[in-house]
């Protein structure tokens, strides 16, 4: 694989992630150069990262383990949205912040997810594999479900959604990125593989500094709603682990199948819900929408929250040897 060839491949993301960008410019105004220009591209290289860790053979899980898959795919597709919903109800969110709680339950598991699954000895390959194909099918269920919760929770105040064009700005942003990523591998994965940790550490810095600028900018309303919206990210956090934990269990997966189900089950990914709140509906002072700030505030609450778990995890793998 030349240097070019790479070159070449993120000029097209930055490329077609510009254009979605400049798309979505057409139908609004207030935005700033973070919204509009480095939090899309930032998204695109974090799932850039993930393709590049990703082969043709990572989609074909639903073939060799079917019951395990079936169950991840159940929980985060079917159930978690439902737990959302449930969520938001029972915490008396109301307007964006219920809308925002909804994009983050409907958003695929990350990179996070698959080093996380890694770290407490779960099933590496699974985890990958759950990655790579919601992150695919959230393109096509995301839009329509966050649609209707905002006919739904915003009523009359809710802005006009183009949900084919969100698709399609979702494509640019997340499949297309790991596509190109995927490419790269499959014509070289020696250099694939030098390049990967270099590529994981820039993504990682990149999150980081999503959830920041997330957090910072809409500082005043996370102080004025952390008391409901903090409880519910934790809610939905802790729920989702120990479902995905206990389903795995009830069928009688392997334990490694078992961990790794559970922190795909209650590990979103963030990002994706901080760029798409963003783009759906931008904060009239420029900063980050706060669709936005419950994926910006479980992108910090998660690590503390999933701790105990993986703790527990690594001690029961050592225990066994």
């Amino acid at each position: 694989m030349r240097l070019g060839l790479i070159v070449i491949s993120i000029l097209v993301a930055v490329i077609m992630t510009s254009l979605s960008v400049h798309a979505q410019d057409s139908i609004r105004d207030d935005g700033n150069l973070l919204i509009d220009i480095v939090l899309p591209l930032a998204l695109a290289f974090i799932m850039f990262s993930l393709g590049l860790g990703l082969t043709r053979q990572d989609f074909f899980v639903v073939f060799n383990e079917p019951k395990a898959f079936t169950i991840g795919i159940v929980n985060q597709m079917i159930v978690l949205p439902i737990i959302g919903f449930s969520i938001v109800f029972i915490s008396g969110l109301e307007g964006e912040l219920a809308v925002g709680l909804i994009i983050l339950a409907c958003c695929p598991g990350g990179v996070t997810s698959n080093i996380l699954t890694k770290l407490a000895k779960g099933d590496t390959a699974l985890s990958i594999s759950y990655t790579a194909i919601i992150s695919v099918a959230a393109v096509f269920t995301l839009p329509v479900i966050v649609g209707l919760s905002m006919s739904y929770f915003m009523d009359e105040v809710a802005p006009d959604i183009d949900i084919v064009g969100l698709g399609i700005t979702m494509f640019l942003l997340t499949t297309l990125p790991v596509l190109i990523g995927m490419t790269i591998r499959h014509r070289s994965s020696e250099k694939a593989n030098s390049a990967e940790k270099f590529v994981n550490l820039i993504a990682t810095i990149l999150f980081v500094i999503i959830v920041i600028a997330a957090i910072v900018s809409e500082w005043g309303t996370l102080i004025e709603n952390i008391g409901i919206l903090g409880p519910s990210v934790i809610m939905l956090n802790i729920i989702m682990l120990g479902i995905g934990y206990q389903s795995a269990k009830f069928f009688n997966l392997e334990p490694g199948q078992a961990t790794t189900v559970s922190i795909e089950s209650g590990i979103q990914n963030a990002t994706v819900g901080i760029t798409i709140g963003g783009l759906i509906l931008a904060s009239p002072d420029g900063g980050l929408s706060t669709l936005s700030l419950p994926s910006g505030v479980y992108g910090v609450l998660m690590y503390l929250i999933i701790s105990p778990f993986m703790y527990w995890r690594i001690q029961q793998n050592s225990a066994k040897k």
